[in-house]
């Protein structure tokens, strides 16, 4: 990282709008709202972002330093609203890797791409490093290596089987092999398997998926370049279409046999994924099936390039080897969510920040939300009007036995006429319809990555 030029016009866009960090953490209490927030809305939603401190600009927009934004809700009132940077080491002036050795500090990471809880904890999420666990009122416990079993880092993307309630994660690794190594956390939060995935080059590796019997993996072209993250300078990924681009299943139910259960791999057309949307079987299960944001390059042209990213399906057939790929989709979107009940089985709707036509959708532009029904090919959009844009949309069942879209879409949406932010509660069954509810924040919430509604226990 280097010191920020006030005076300098050359500013990275990470750094200007709504993208730009807070520099004050703030509590408040009693907060206003408009229309009336459900009663069953009895708990927390908390939201991570890169957010570097004062003076600080990060080499890209991945590499600032976490920041939690979290409001609590409870018996249809709006108690608190906080935001805490994740005192991690590498806040505190730490390294995340020693420059002799090239040896990395899985304690020392950024924490600033996801919050979940699992097995008790709140963990704060970056794929660099081990997590970090938070309280529920946003203080910082530390990193968390479950009783010293793990040795990769953690992806910032765990699957929690909705089924079992094992939570399936990966660690990627930038320098030796194995560059992959896949983990599983039964529903305590104990780590019970552990195994190398064998693919032959550093890629990045965002995300993944869990079917009902598989966990599958993507071998796609975005590679680390050791050079360019020696020099502190971009994103030491490039765009490596010579790589290949492949997936890979592993059948879960061989697990734990004691030695590592081997992916079958499928090749697929050159292209990269960020965010999965789900996985799930079918016809017996000797098909898998696979939606996700599918990019058609990644960085091709630069760091500050997304190409737009669609709504795609993989369909693999276990029998036969084949693979089909098929566009469901031509709305761009980004961070997709569904209901999480739905983790691994068929699901039909899904829930994603989208622009309006030819708007880009994850900028300072108006955006919205967009529904997706995968079963009928149809698609919502919820238009919050000129000049907002929203984060990533969260769905909350309205209770445990409700329909797979009865219940609330929760996002933070930023309105650039005056530069505030507030709390937004939609109706998951009706996304055309005005917010239930709306929350003020006293303080602009930054774009940020990923969050979660983790619900009074």
């Amino acid at each position: 990282m280097t010191a920020l030029d006030e005076t300098q016009t050359d500013v990275p866009f990470y750094m200007k709008g709504n993208y730009a960090p807070v520099r004050e953490e703030i509590d408040a209490v009693d907060l206003p709202v408009t229309g009336a927030l459900p009663p069953e809305l009895n708990g927390r939603f908390f939201r991570n972002g890169a957010n570097p401190p004062e003076g600080v600009v990060p080499a890209h927009w991945f590499d600032g330093d976490g920041m939690l934004h979290g409001i609590r809700l409870r018996d249809g009132k709006a108690e608190w609203y906080r935001n805490r940077w994740i005192r991690t080491k590498l806040l505190a002036g730490g390294a995340r890797m020693d420059p002799e050795t090239f040896e990395f500090d899985l304690s020392a990471g950024r924490a600033n791409t996801h919050v979940m809880r699992h097995g008790g904890k709140i963990l704060a999420l970056e794929e660099g490093s081990f997590p970090h666990e938070i309280t529920p009122e946003l203080d910082t416990v530390g990193s968390v290596n479950f009783d010293g079993r793990l040795d990769t880092p953690f992806t910032a993307h765990p699957h929690v089987c909705a089924e079992t309630g094992e939570m399936h994660f990966f660690g990627y690794g930038l320098v030796t092999a194995p560059y992959v190594t896949y983990h599983v956390a039964d529903r305590s939060g104990q780590l019970i398997h552990s195994q190398p995935v064998e693919i032959p080059n550093p890629v990045m590796m965002h995300d993944f998926a869990v079917s009902r019997n598989h966990a599958i993996f993507l071998d796609l072209p975005v590679v680390f370049d050791l050079d360019v993250a020696l020099s502190g300078q971009g994103m030491p990924f490039l765009w490596r279409p010579d790589n290949g681009s492949r997936i890979g299943l592993i059948d879960r139910r061989k697990l734990g046999s004691g030695t590592p259960v081997e992916p079958r791999w499928f090749e697929i057309d050159t292209c990269y994924v960020f965010h999965i949307v789900n996985a799930w079987e079918e016809d017996d299960g000797n098909v898998v099936v696979l939606d996700a944001g599918r990019h058609q390059a990644m960085w091709a042209d630069g760091p500050d390039s997304f190409e737009p990213c669609y709504l795609w399906r993989w369909r693999f057939d276990l029998r036969t080897g084949a693979v089909t790929e098929e566009q469901l989709d031509d709305s761009d979107h980004a961070f997709p969510r569904i209901d999480d009940r739905r983790t691994g089985l068929a699901n039909r709707y899904s829930w994603a920040v989208a622009g309006r036509p030819d708007e880009p959708p994850v900028t300072d532009a108006a955006t919205g939300v967009r529904k997706y029904d995968v079963t009928s090919g149809a698609s919502t959009f919820h238009d919050f009007g000129p000049g907002r844009s929203t984060s990533e949309p969260v769905f909350v069942p309205a209770s445990e036995s409700a329909a797979e879209d009865e219940g609330w879409v929760l996002s933070f949406v930023y309105d650039k006429a005056d530069q505030s932010s507030t709390f937004t509660v939609l109706d998951a069954s009706n996304m055309a319809a005005d917010p239930v509810a709306t929350i003020a924040i006293p303080q602009r919430v930054p774009h940020g990555f990923h969050g979660s509604w983790i619900p009074d226990e």
